[in-house]
């Protein structure tokens, strides 16, 4: 005869976790990718510059997504003048009041429209104007610093939302006949 014992135990444990809110940031941010071509249609240079938005850019799209009922705009890019010693941008740049930097209109006609395609359902969200380009024909021998993104196209009455400040190697030199295509690209990440 055999005799067999046995002995078992077991034990669970268990722990409930719970969220008790989301915490989610955003991030925004845009790119200027200027190409300059000369007379012609030669490709010279390419400058991808990031921008900064500024302040009162930022309150600019809060107030119009939060608090406007049937907002609708223009968006114009302009250029930004390389004859000073130092361009500075700044987040409390305004249209109408920006030491660190002046405009170039060494171009024909004025500030270029910036027509946005639709903005893609992605994380991050982009917008740009890559099928319909911003083109400059210089009219006179200058130095580009950047551009800028504004919803006028003259005057400094407008909203200035972002500036870009060429990267190395920096400003660049135009001459007469040159033409710049300006592609803005900005999106919006979900941090």
């Amino acid at each position: 005869m055999s005799l067999e014992n046995s002995k078992s135990s077991e034990t669970v444990a268990s722990a409930v976790v719970r969220k008790t809110g989301f915490v989610e940031g955003m991030s925004v941010g845009g790119v200027f990718t200027t190409i300059c071509y000369d007379v012609d249609g030669n490709q010279k240079w390419v400058e991808i510059a990031p921008n900064l938005v500024v302040n009162v850019g930022l309150q600019n799209m809060n107030t119009q997504f939060f608090v406007g009922s049937a907002y609708t705009a223009a968006w114009y890019i302009g250029l930004v003048n390389g004859t000073s010693a130092t361009t500075t941008f700044s987040g409390g740049d305004t249209l109408a009041t920006h030491a660190g930097w002046t405009e170039n209109s060494s171009y024909s006609g004025n500030r270029k429209a910036c027509t946005f395609g639709a903005a893609t359902l992605a994380d991050p969200s982009n917008i740009n104007n890559a099928s319909s380009t911003a083109s400059f024909t210089i009219t006179a021998n200058s130095t580009i610093a950047g551009a800028f993104l504004t919803n006028v196209t003259t005057g400094t009455s407008g909203l200035l939302f972002s500036e870009s400040d060429f990267q190395a190697p920096g400003d660049r030199t135009v001459v007469i006949g040159d033409v710049l295509v300006v592609t803005y690209s900005f999106n919006l990440d979900a941090t």
